[in-house]
């Protein structure tokens, strides 16, 4: 939680915009995970996003679907991400988020699985398919341990909806650029930079922009609507060619500076 609050103000203080970046924990394995966290940190990323495989992403498109699908062979898990992150600790102090599903950590122990993320220095929790509705529990948990979590907001969501997400989140709100899946070609409804602001001027929580953002170009203008972007599925894609990544990473990174 502190690590994202230092991150938010290191930013403000520069006028930069954040860049979130994501990759899916044990694909092609958690030491490589290890080695690209690290590479993406250098490059210019502000935020690390380990996605936890899970069987049945349905938010997720093809590429990070069988991200996912490569990690659960290599057979990773909460327990083996929790260690992953635990030896990052060892090398960087960059924020850290888990994003994915609720079933692992339902399967782990809610109070076992916030304890150990606190323990071994997670920031974070995204979970997809838990809405502030159903997080009441699970929100209090997180928050005695120290844990922010994370929730979504769409270009269909009303005010009240957007007001209990932001009642409930710390340390970002995440705006999901379009409906659909994650990695689709950038399409955004035409009144989307009066919703972003809308939602801005009704949250205190810095707001960042994700699902589809695959180039500099669309980083930019992305970037002048909120307080960061996301990067996700053109990441994923990239995981095996690390020369490819923090090229990437870098022209991200500079398109965001003093948005």
């Amino acid at each position: 939680m502190d690590r994202l609050r230092k991150t938010w103000r290191r930013l403000k203080k520069t006028g930069d915009k954040a860049l979130v970046t994501f990759i899916t924990a044990g694909d092609p394995s958690l030491s490589t995970t290890q080695k690209i966290v690290l590479a993406l940190e250098k490059s210019g990323a502000d935020i690390i996003e380990l996605g936890v495989p899970f069987s049945d992403p349905m938010a997720d498109g093809p590429v990070i679907q069988a991200s996912s699908e490569r990690a659960l062979k290599n057979k990773t898990n909460l327990k083996k991400i929790f260690g992953l992150v635990k030896n990052l600790r060892k090398k960087t102090e960059i924020p850290v988020i888990l994003m994915g599903y609720f079933n692992p950590i339902l399967s782990f122990g809610l109070e076992s699985f916030a304890k150990k993320a606190c323990e071994v220095g997670v920031d974070g929790v995204l979970v997809v398919d838990l809405p502030p509705e159903e997080s009441h529990s699970f929100n209090k948990i997180l928050r005695k341990n120290k844990i922010c979590q994370i929730f979504l907001v769409t270009p269909t969501s009303n005010a009240d909806r957007v007001l209990k997400a932001a009642s409930m989140a710390s340390g970002f709100l995440y705006y999901v650029s379009m409906t659909g899946i994650t990695g689709a070609k950038l399409n955004v409804a035409r009144d989307f930079a009066g919703h972003i602001a809308q939602v801005q001027s009704m949250i205190r929580l810095p707001l960042v922009v994700g699902f589809g953002i695959s180039n500099p170009k669309q980083a930019s203008k992305m970037a002048s609507l909120a307080d960061g972007i996301v990067v996700g599925s053109k990441l994923v894609s990239l995981r095996g060619e690390l020369k490819k990544l923090t090229s990437f990473i870098s022209l991200i990174k500079t398109s965001l500076l003093n948005k």
